[in-house]
């Protein structure tokens, strides 16, 4: 009994908490946990590996091309849930970034098709969600130049706060309400776009917001070449026909491309804008 309890003793609490957790979450498998804590103690070479720039990725590159063209990789079954079903982010403005991290009490809504419009991963469960972790972005930390800073992700609330601030504590820290709301106005003067992400993995839910821009972002770069991973805010653009001049400024910061200029007009193309308000700032 005391070797149990010795081995049990190398296990980190917030392992503990996190297996626990997965335990009392219907439907969510061992095999989902493993690949959960997968995600969350290795994001690095994880998101390294998915964006491409991991040299292992850059290894396997050509065997995985060689398995694609042979259809040996083929995800298309009828009711197969894509890549994107199981990892993707929702486009939040500012306001609503805002409130996901000043919840005062905890929050359980599930099944939010209307909203996450997924075949999985579309619950908002907030359990304690005054404990916020920032995390160095792993998408950003992937780059051979990133954007700056790098300390932008916001993870929120338990298990999965204590999990991450725990395996990575070189790369993360404990931060207040208040400063999480102060990196996000930060972000969106910087002109990047807050993404609230779920996953398969992470319990089937909510469990972050990444600030995010496009030269950076796997899941935005994954968008732009037909991987749909982000969902609208629901909020389009619009032009104020008598005040624009064509000046581009909007065009310019567009993280989606879907402004462009045309003679003195600037034109919003619908079916790219995500709404996420970064022209409007």
């Amino acid at each position: 009994m005391g070797r149990w309890k010795s081995r049990l003793n190398l296990v980190k609490p917030s392992t503990q908490a996190f297996r626990q957790e997965a335990r009392r979450t219907p439907g969510y498998s061992f095999f989902d946990w493993l690949h959960g804590y997968i995600y969350g103690r290795w994001p690095y070479l994880y998101i390294g590996i998915g964006t491409g720039e991991h040299w292992l990725a850059r290894l396997l590159a050509p065997a995985v091309r060689r398995l694609g063209r042979a259809g040996l990789l083929r995800t298309d079954a009828p009711d197969r849930p894509t890549f994107a079903d199981s990892y993707h982010g929702k486009v939040v403005p500012l306001e609503a970034a805002t409130q996901l991290v000043t919840v005062q009490e905890d929050v359980n809504l599930g099944d939010l098709e209307a909203v996450i419009p997924y075949a999985q991963a579309r619950d908002l469960v907030l359990q304690h969600p005054d404990h916020i972790v920032v995390l160095d972005c792993p998408c950003r930390t992937a780059r051979e130049n990133p954007c700056l800073p790098l300390d932008v992700c916001l993870v929120i609330g338990e298990p999965f706060a204590s999990f991450v601030a725990e395996h990575h504590p070189n790369r993360s820290r404990w931060i207040s309400q208040e400063e999480a709301v102060d990196i996000l106005r930060a972000e969106e003067e910087r002109g990047h776009v807050h993404h609230a992400f779920f996953k398969d993995a992470m319990l089937g839910r909510f469990y972050a917001i990444c600030n995010c821009c496009s030269c950076c972002c796997g899941a935005m770069q994954a968008q732009r070449h037909g991987t749909p991973m982000l969902a609208s805010s629901g909020y389009v653009a619009q032009v104020d026909a008598e005040r624009c001049i064509g000046c581009g400024t909007c065009a310019g910061v567009c993280q989606f491309a879907a402004i462009a200029v045309d003679g003195d007009r600037a034109i919003v193309d619908l079916s790219a804008c995500m709404g996420c308000g970064v022209c409007a700032t």
